[in-house]
C-alpha cells in the first residue's frame, strides 16, 4: 500500500494516539474510518439539501412522488432476482 505524509496539528495527533491506545487500531486505520464517515455525512447532507430544494417546487416534487410510485409498482412485478 502506498502512503503519503500529511501534516496534522499536535492536538489531532494526541487524539489519534488516545484513540489508538483505546481501540488497538492503527492511526492510519482510524484516519481512514474518520474520512469515510465524513464522506458519508457530507453525502447525506447534500442529499437531504437537494430533496429540501426539490420540495420547494410543488410541480417537481409531485413528479418525484409519481416516479416513486411507478418504481414501487416494479416491486410486485414477479421478476425477483434469485
Amino acid at each position: 500500500m502506498q502512503t503519503a505524509t500529511v501534516r496534522i496539528s499536535l492536538k489531532t495527533r494526541e487524539k489519534l494516539r488516545e484513540l489508538t491506545a483505546n481501540t488497538g487500531e492503527s492511526m492510519q486505520s482510524i484516519l481512514d474510518k474518520a474520512i469515510e464517515e465524513l464522506e458519508r455525512k457530507l453525502f447525506w447532507e447534500h442529499t437531504n439539501s437537494a430533496y429540501a430544494e426539490l420540495k420547494k417546487d410543488p410541480i417537481a416534487w409531485k413528479e418525484e412522488q409519481e416516479e416513486r410510485l411507478a418504481w414501487d409498482a416494479t416491486l410486485a412485478d414477479g421478476l425477483e432476482e434469485e
